[in-house]
C-alpha cells in the first residue's frame, strides 16, 4: 500500500464530523496570530474546521489537503469556502508568495520529505510571511516512559501508522531554521509543540 493509499484508508475510518484533537485550544492559538483580511493557507485542512474558523474571524483562507475524502467532506460542510487538492509530493497548488500565513496543524509529522515540504511552504510565503504549526511533542519524559513499556512503545511507533516523523523542541527548531525561517518561537506543553516562525529573505 502506498503512502497516499494509506492516508485515504485511514480517513475512511474517521467518522464524518470528528473534531480535530485539541481543536478549541489550537483554534484560539491560531486566531490570536492571524489578522482579519490576511490570506491564509490551511495546509492539511482535513474537513475544514480551521479553514471555517479562519473565515469566521475575517481572514481569507484556502484549505489544501493531499487526501480526497476529507476534501469531499470539507466542500460539503463549507460550500462557500475554497478547498484544493495538492499532490502528496511536489509543488503546492499556489503561486509564489500567495499567502501571508501558512497554518499546518498536526501535519508535519505525516510528511516524509520534511525539507521539501518546508521549501514549498517558504515558496508560497513572502519574505516576512509567517508559518504557524503544531505537532506532537516527544520530550525526554515521554520517551523514557515508552522505553519502559514495550507495548506502549510498539503502539506509539506503529510502523504502519500515518505518523512518520517524531519531533522534540530541538529537532523541530533545527529543521525549520535550516530551511530559512527566522524568529522561531516554540511553546511546549508536554503533549504539543506550538511553533511560530517568520520566512527569512533568502
Amino acid at each position: 500500500m502506498s503512502h497516499a493509499e494509506l492516508l485515504e484508508a485511514l480517513w475512511a475510518l474517521i467518522p464524518p464530523g470528528t473534531q480535530p484533537e485539541r481543536f478549541a485550544e489550537r483554534r484560539d492559538w491560531l486566531l490570536a496570530r492571524v489578522r482579519p483580511g490576511e490570506p491564509v493557507l490551511d495546509l492539511g485542512c482535513g474537513e475544514g474546521d480551521f479553514t471555517a474558523a479562519l473565515a469566521a474571524a475575517g481572514a481569507q483562507p484556502v484549505g489544501v489537503d493531499v487526501v480526497g475524502e476529507p476534501l469531499r467532506r470539507a466542500r460539503e460542510r463549507h460550500p462557500g469556502l475554497t478547498f484544493r487538492h495538492a499532490p502528496l509530493e511536489g509543488a503546492l497548488v499556489l503561486d509564489d508568495a500567495a499567502v501571508d500565513v501558512v497554518w499546518a496543524g498536526e501535519v508535519v509529522e505525516h510528511v516524509v520529505d520534511v525539507a521539501g515540504w518546508l521549501s514549498e511552504v517558504r515558496r508560497v510565503l513572502p519574505s516576512g510571511g509567517r508559518l504557524l504549526l503544531t505537532t506532537p511533542d516527544h520530550p525526554p519524559q515521554l520517551l523514557q516512559r515508552l522505553a519502559a513499556d514495550p507495548e506502549a512503545f510498539a503502539e506509539h511507533f506503529e510502523p504502519r501508522a500515518d505518523h512518520v516523523r517524531f519531533f522534540n523542541e530541538r529537532s523541530l527548531r533545527e529543521v525549520v531554521e535550516d530551511l530559512g525561517f527566522e524568529a522561531v518561537e516554540i511553546e511546549a506543553d508536554g503533549r504539543t509543540l506550538w511553533l511560530a516562525a517568520v520566512r527569512g529573505r533568502w
